[in-house]
């Protein structure tokens, strides 16, 4: 059991679910998710495991350890890929918990084949300059290659002239292994339209409650809610501060209640000043610095105690805005969240 703390994050697995349902519809193709960094922070284990119930074969992880957690999870039935590919000296692991490296260069291509092979992927680099081969450096076909793709770079941006040049690009290399699954469309990808649909996509944020363009959207439903407790109320008088460094001067009597969430759980330094939280029934701001275990909510006006929740992202405070006014994006957001906080899962 987990220590008790005043945070809790809390994950809906029906609303992963419908978010899973949906983007299995607007894309038209299977959905392969992407559940690295431990499913973006909500677990990759019980988010794998409710998946593979509703169907989901095949799951993306980036790293060969976080295959291998997955593997324990999930048994010997679905196909994990993993991102990072063929690391020296990591053929072995791979091949002995059955996961598929994505071959990003051709030295990952020559160690997977001097250690016997399998299946595995290949990434093929379209415009990103992050992992992958250059269409002009792409292998011939090979045995056990049984998946290619390539990662869109400006999918939240609709309409961006990159996203179809990498398509057109994608298509054309892909063309030459006509035995493997094609995969393109990323979250973002999946809205693009069917062109950029090919064979499966590859989601991981709108899966987890973050909007396909980086703002709410009312396809997704929210998956985490994350809450804290309000440990004390205080009045403040006009003149006084609050927090570190005097972050906040009160220009009248103001009522502050301290919550039991900070930076060590995952409510980043940046929300200060723009952050905002639900309480009570409204939206109220977080003041001064955000210290390592709590924060501070200006609730003057309101009936706030000792025991109250507080929301900071959830169905009243989505995701996206919660990112937007901490000056990040929804994956940093999710994953900042700490090892700490408990996860409650319901559905």
């Amino acid at each position: 059991m987990p220590a008790p703390s005043p945070a809790l994050l809390t994950v809906d697995l029906d609303a992963l679910v419908a978010n899973y349902r949906t983007l299995e519809r607007v894309g038209g193709v299977p959905v392969h998710p992407v559940v690295k960094a431990d499913g973006y922070g909500l677990g990759a284990a019980a988010c794998a495991e409710r998946l593979m119930r509703e169907g989901a074969r095949t799951f993306f992880v980036a790293r060969t350890r976080e295959g291998e957690q997955l593997r324990t999870a999930l048994g010997s039935g679905p196909a994990i890929y993993v991102l990072d590919g063929c690391l020296s000296g990591q053929a072995g692991r791979l091949q002995g918990a059955d996961l598929r490296p994505v071959l990003n260069t051709g030295a990952q291509l020559r160690e997977w084949r001097s250690a016997g092979g399998g299946a595995c992927g290949l990434q093929i680099d379209t415009g990103m300059n992050r992992l992958g081969l250059r269409p002009g450096d792409a292998p011939e076909p090979f045995e056990g290659l049984d998946l290619v793709l390539s990662h869109l770079a400006c999918a939240d941006e609709p309409t961006a002239p990159m996203n179809a040049r990498q398509r057109d690009a994608f298509a054309a290399v892909a063309a030459r292994y006509p035995g493997a699954l094609r995969s393109f469309a990323n979250s973002g990808g999946v809205f693009l339209g069917e062109d950029y649909a090919f064979d499966a996509s590859r989601p991981g944020i709108c899966l987890y409650g973050g909007g396909p363009e980086g703002r709410p959207d009312d396809r997704i439903r929210p998956v985490a809610t994350f809450t804290a407790e309000v440990l004390q109320v205080r009045d403040v008088p006009a003149g006084e501060s609050v927090g570190y460094s005097r972050g906040f001067v009160a220009d009248g009597p103001r009522r502050i209640a301290t919550i039991g969430a900070g930076y060590a759980d995952g409510v980043l330094r940046s929300y200060s000043p723009e952050g905002r939280v639900w309480i009570g029934g409204a939206l109220r701001p977080i003041i001064g610095r955000v210290s390592m275990d709590v924060s501070a909510v200006d609730v003057t006006g309101l009936e706030a105690a000792a025991g109250d929740a507080v929301e900071l992202f959830g169905a009243h405070r989505m995701l996206d805005d919660a990112a937007a006014a901490a000056g990040t994006v929804a994956w940093e957001l999710l994953t900042s969240v700490a090892a700490r906080v408990p996860r409650r899962y319901v559905g």
